[in-house]
């Protein structure tokens, strides 16, 4: 199957790359600042199977007209497309009060409009074959955390864009879904996660650790297949028991 994933040159949508390439599908990716990161993830991919397609292209998936572009240039590359996930995001934290214009709008332009303007744009090649699959990427933070307004937020509206897809194209042979992650070991959330909220977690995690990146992969494979077709709209969660931060 042919892969169009957002945000793939670093953390979870860089291990989401070189996981459903080693699978064995085709796979586009998008970045927005690094071409040594991104180029990075394609050699990794390349050292365990020098025959993998694995493209990468820069885009700012807040920006509608380069999201139609890059996209057209994706299907164009991959002869069409299947699986869709829009995973691209930022985490701008601060309390509702100290929150600020520009902060809000880059968290929900990035994480939620972005992943609309890549719906948008995928949505005419998944009908052309009556076949396709979205799979978004949430976190527990959709239910609100210390914090988080505007990640919250953004992540709460994946859920609503996500049932929308599914209610709207089910019968053209498209699902939509939504994996819902608790804490794994990334650099947003190293860097954006409370020492508090970290505590928290391992503390009180039923599973008793953190999520490995690989879990998240095979999750989403699931969904992405052809097995998978009568799972739509609806949201799995990947969170070791645990479904609610501070």
């Amino acid at each position: 199957m042919r892969f169009l994933i957002t945000g793939g040159a670093r953390g979870i949508g860089a291990q989401i790359v070189r996981d459903v390439c080693e699978a064995g599908h085709h796979v586009a990716f998008t970045y927005l600042r690094s071409e040594t990161e991104a180029q990075g993830v394609v050699d990794s991919v390349r050292a365990r199977r020098p025959e993998a397609v694995c493209l990468p292209f820069r885009l700012d998936v807040r920006d509608a007209a380069d999201t139609e572009e890059v996209v057209g240039r994706v299907c164009e590359a991959l002869d069409g497309l299947d699986v869709v996930v829009p995973n691209a995001g930022v985490n701008k934290g601060g309390l509702l009060m100290s929150l600020s214009d520009e902060d809000w709008r880059d968290t929900i332009d990035t994480n939620l409009t972005g992943a609309f303007h890549i719906c948008r744009e995928a949505l005419p090649a998944l009908l052309a074959a009556r076949f396709g699959r979205f799979v978004f990427i949430s976190s527990v933070g959709k239910d609100g955390g210390l914090g988080q307004a505007a990640y919250s937020a953004s992540k709460a509206g994946l859920a609503g864009l996500s049932q929308a897809i599914s209610k709207e194209y089910g019968r053209k042979g498209i699902t939509s879904n939504v994996l819902v992650l608790g804490v794994f070991d990334t650099e947003m959330t190293r860097t954006g996660l409370s020492e508090r909220n970290r505590a928290f977690w391992t503390d009180y995690c039923p599973a008793g650790r953190t999520g490995e990146l690989s879990e998240v992969s095979r999750a989403l494979l699931f969904l992405a297949s052809p097995e998978a077709g009568f799972v739509n709209g609806s949201e799995l969660r990947l969170t070791g028991g645990l479904d609610w931060i501070p």
